[in-house]
């Protein structure tokens, strides 16, 4: 008896791997896959080098799926079998093209409510920096070239007298992003000497950007003074020694300190400064050109202010409250930004066309007085909770008729906004939202499936409903907005 359950257990396995074998003959070869007609409408997509790659990486996948037993085994052997792993083949191949178009980077709608979304690319252009960059930046243009002499012009020269026209400061520079900024600054100036610093302004903010270790990198000495809260005048006074060549005023642009804390004003910090023949340097983060207090953001640097209360250079952000393109923007004084200049590291760190038309065309708006009417993020900060909810109701009252209100809903609900990218972490703007709800799909497949439409929609979660904000919505969005709600 034990002998014949041991012999038919033989055969069950015996069995079970001639059927395994059977599957690996009927795999589908990669010219096979190549020929159908689904792959070859796939070749523009990718192109022929890579689809064969993906094509390879999936016959392999189907390959391995067999030997472990995790693909389908009621098949039956023969023309069967090597059909559906043939249409098993094509779908993966399918799937395996769309991830590949899926890392593009692809047009979104941000439906999220947060203005400077770090995920979606931080500030969106406007429309004259868009024209900007596309229309007189990516062909040939006047990058280093002077029309009126004919003779070789300074790179950025336009950028760099709007910011220190604006500014208040003598002169000013672009860099990549403000972690560069910080790095030029700190290994040009302080490089084998001391920077004195608070200990509550040792920040690491988004990226892994520790503000100690760009310090380390820089070659300048790290010297932490006061306490995590609590930081006085004379803890800075008292560590100055001959070594010391700056202090650094970092601002806390993702978190805040309250309750029980002090801090020097920057007038104080640069009269002791200069009193010890010293630098005062601000990373001022996300930077303001002007006051933005009435909607709800303070405590945020205005850089103007920083100059006048005589801080030597002072960095911030372009692609935050700027509203332009990621950049880190130094201003100050003129001898020291062409010190700045001069270094070697600057011309690894420096900006190309694009980057610089599109902080030309944001930072005119600027100088025109039309920042909150012209530039996208601060068009969006500065929307009230009343103007946001009659766009709500609008948009309910033009989707309904698009589809089955049984199936899909759509209601109102008063939420928050967020401004994001590291800045204004305690401001959340009041709005209204546009919650939405579907008969059949939980909150996570339908927010899944508003990604899937095109373009993309990006939404939220809250309470277990998917929500809406149109804050961060363009107007000539709302119509693509329906059109995937009607998708779905």
């Amino acid at each position: 008896m034990k002998q014949r359950m041991m012999d038919n257990g033989q055969r069950t396995v015996l069995q079970e791997n001639r059927q395994r074998v059977a599957h690996l003959r009927a795999l589908p070869s990669i010219d096979a896959l190549l020929r159908t007609q689904e792959a070859r409408s796939l070749v523009e997509r990718t192109g022929t080098a890579r689809l064969t790659e993906l094509a390879r990486a999936v016959t392999e996948e189907l390959r391995g799926e067999l030997l472990e037993g995790t693909s389908e085994e009621s098949w039956d052997d023969g023309d069967q079998t090597r059909e559906r792993l043939l249409a098993e083949a094509i779908d993966k191949l399918t799937s395996a093209v769309e991830r590949d178009e899926g890392r593009v980077l692809r047009r979104v709608i941000n439906a999220t409510g947060v203005i400077l979304h770090t995920n979606l690319g931080r500030a969106p252009l406007s429309d004259a920096a868009r024209r900007s960059v596309s229309s007189e930046a990516a062909g040939y243009c006047t990058l280093e070239f002077d029309l009126q002499t004919g003779a070789r012009g300074r790179r950025g020269a336009r950028v760099e007298e709007l910011l220190a026209e604006l500014t208040g400061a003598e002169a000013a520079l672009v860099v990549n992003n403000c972690a560069a900024a910080a790095l030029l600054i700190l290994t040009a100036l302080a490089r084998d000497g001391e920077t004195t610093i608070s200990r509550g302004e040792l920040v690491e903010i988004g990226g892994d950007f520790r503000v100690p270790e760009v310090m380390a990198q820089s070659g300048t000495c790290m010297i932490e003074v006061g306490t995590t809260n609590r930081t006085k005048l004379s803890d800075y006074e008292r560590a100055i020694t001959e070594q010391t060549r700056m202090i650094l005023r970092v601002h806390p642009s993702n978190y805040r300190i309250v309750g029980f804390t002090a801090a020097p004003a920057l007038v104080e910090l640069a009269a002791l400064a200069h009193e010890k023949n010293l630098l005062l340097y601000e990373d001022a983060g996300s930077g303001a050109l002007s006051d933005l207090s009435a909607y709800g953001l303070q405590g945020e640097p205005v850089i103007r202010r920083s100059i006048e209360d005589g801080v030597d250079l002072v960095s911030f952000s372009g692609d935050k409250l700027l509203g332009a393109t990621q950049a880190g923007l130094i201003v100050g004084r003129r001898a020291l930004v062409e010190q700045l200049r001069r270094h070697p590291l600057y011309r690894a760190l420096r900006v190309d066309k694009l980057m610089l038309a599109a902080l030309a065309a944001t930072l005119e708006a600027h100088r025109r007085g039309a920042a909150f009417t012209e530039i996208p993020a601060l068009h969006m900060l500065a929307q009230t909770h009343a103007e946001i909810a009659q766009r709500a109701r609008s948009f309910i009252r033009r989707a309904r008729p698009r589809f089955d209100t049984n199936t899909l809903s759509l209601s109102l609900t008063e939420g928050h906004s967020a401004i994001g990218g590291g800045s204004a972490p305690t401001t959340h703007p009041p709005t209204m939202l546009v919650s939405i709800t579907h008969a059949q799909l939980s909150a996570a497949a339908l927010e899944a499936a508003l990604r899937r439409t095109q373009p993309p929609v990006i939404a939220r979660i809250v309470d277990d409903q998917v929500v809406i904000d149109l804050r961060t919505v363009a107007r000539e969005e709302e119509v693509e907005l329906i059109d995937a709600l009607a998708s779905i």
